[in-house]
């Protein structure tokens, strides 16, 4: 079944490609939706697909790339947008 969450990385996930590593990770595993770095010093990401590679891709996100620290991963559950590509917003 597809779902789609809206997650909020907290941490030291800005400076560390966090963006392009979550973009990578996302297209390799299928996921579609949208990365972008918040004022906050956060990551925000969107991100829809089959329920199992989501929980698969959500648990990457909280360790994130090698040189990150993540602290808190927010998840809401929201409504499903029919994403075609998976992409970094700035």
């Amino acid at each position: 079944m597809k779902k789609a969450v809206q997650l909020r990385i907290r941490g030291l996930v800005q400076g560390v490609f966090f963006r392009q590593s979550t973009m990578q990770k996302a297209r390799e595993l299928g996921i579609y939706g949208w990365v972008r770095n918040c004022e906050d010093g956060s990551v925000e990401v969107e991100a829809e697909g089959e329920e199992s590679v989501l929980k698969v891709f959500i648990n990457w996100c909280h360790r994130g790339p090698r040189n990150a620290r993540v602290d808190d991963v927010e998840k809401m559950d929201v409504p499903i947008k029919n994403f075609e590509s998976f992409d970094i917003r700035r």
